[in-house]
């Protein structure tokens, strides 16, 4: 039995009928840029966030982009971040101007360790009148970008603390987690600003690039407004330099749709990673994902940990079950980043989970019977390599 690690079309014979009206509707009117179902959205994600603002943009990377402008970052300011996540997080702070910093993860949850940010802080870094400075060059270090990698948040009220010490920023990657929650509150609420994407293959995607801001401060707010449309307030009057970063009314028409039905959708998600957990038992060779009771893991990815796992991947591969490796190259490694300095050895855990990690079918349509397919050709593999 093949099976498919993501099937779209199964989720869109859902909500085709309201699809297609709503559509229809913006090509009557032909308003399509920055209307109706944009400001909709602002006002309906902000409500289901807890946010006091939203700003709809053209990506999730882009939502990254505006945000560290938006917070002040200045050419040359470093930003701590992790490496094991999407090639965005840290392409948004070069293209900020920023300098990424990496620090290891926790090896249970792939997110980024409290504890190896503290020791980052308190080994690498001096304080400084404002926050820190790197040591070995006085780089001033303004924001930590903390990402809920997979759809599991981290811990933020060890990142919270820990950056109220140092006088730092947070900016949330929330990519990867809208719906997701720590300790009863939606990730993408606990920094100056979060970011997330709507890239069709997200738990909340959209027909196409789409991406949005959430933030409790009014006066980022108006400035992300503004460099969304090339800096610009009122028409033809340019503040700042800024981006042609808007959201289109056919991606929030599309995600206005999908986000009445999230959470039934998240929480099916949440059962078939149960079940995968069950059915795993008798594999040994395989690690299932960790969620702390304290938070609620939306399951972007069901990423489980493999012994030879690029043996593996071949063999799924070759039976037609569906499988990513989600990253194969951390960030530190990664050519393009070759002038910051880092090499192999420098974060154990990142390279590691590298090493190990593969993602399975996981999405609310995926049915009782393929999850089951998938682990007996995962038990086949190991039984018969034994």
């Amino acid at each position: 039995m093949a099976v498919s690690i993501l099937d779209l079309k199964r989720q869109y014979k859902q909500i085709e009928k309201e699809v297609t009206a709503s559509i229809s509707k913006i090509f009557e009117n032909q308003h399509f840029i920055l209307g109706e179902n944009v400001s909709k959205l602002e006002i309906e994600t902000a409500e289901y966030l807890g946010a006091k603002y939203c700003i709809g943009v053209a990506s999730g990377t882009d939502a990254l982009l505006l945000s560290l402008r938006a917070m002040g970052l200045k050419e040359g300011e470093g930003v701590i971040t992790t490496s094991f996540t999407f090639f965005a997080t840290s392409g948004a702070i070069h293209n900020a101007k920023g300098r990424p910093f990496f620090v290891d993860i926790d090896p249970v949850s792939f997110n980024i360790s409290p504890a190896k940010l503290r020791e980052f802080l308190e080994s690498e870094c001096d304080r400084a009148e404002e926050g820190v400075v790197f040591k070995k060059d006085k780089t001033k270090i303004k924001i930590v970008l903390p990402v809920h990698l997979y759809g599991l948040p981290c811990e933020m009220d060890e990142i919270t603390s820990i950056c109220k010490e140092y006088n730092l920023k947070i900016l949330e990657d929330s990519c990867q987690a809208f719906g997701s929650e720590y300790k009863g509150r939606k990730a993408g609420t606990f920094g100056e600003a979060s970011a997330f994407s709507f890239f069709p293959t997200k738990n909340l995607g959209g027909a196409g690039d789409g991406g949005l801001i959430s933030t409790g401060d009014e006066n980022l707010a108006k400035r992300l407004k503004k460099l969304r449309v090339h800096g610009s307030e009122r028409r033809y009057y340019h503040d700042e330099i800024g981006y042609n970063s808007r959201l289109d009314e056919i991606q929030a028409a599309v995600v206005r749709i999908k986000l009445k039905y999230l959470d039934k959708w998240n929480k099916k998600r949440a059962e078939i990673a149960d079940l995968y957990r069950a059915e795993f038992e008798r594999v040994k060779e395989v690690e299932t994902p960790f969620c702390p009771s304290h938070s609620k893991h939306i399951y972007h990815q069901f990423v489980i940990r493999a012994k030879r796992r690029d043996e593996l991947k071949a063999y799924l591969d070759q039976k037609n079950i569906g499988n990513m490796i989600y990253y194969p190259v951390p960030l530190h490694m990664q050519t393009c980043f070759g002038f910051l300095g880092y090499k192999r050895g420098d974060l154990l855990e990142t390279e590691k989970a590298a090493d190990e990690v593969l993602a399975l079918p996981i999405f609310a349509e995926l049915r009782e019977e393929e999850v089951k397919e998938v682990v007996r050709e995962i038990a086949n593999f190991y039984s018969g390599s034994r």
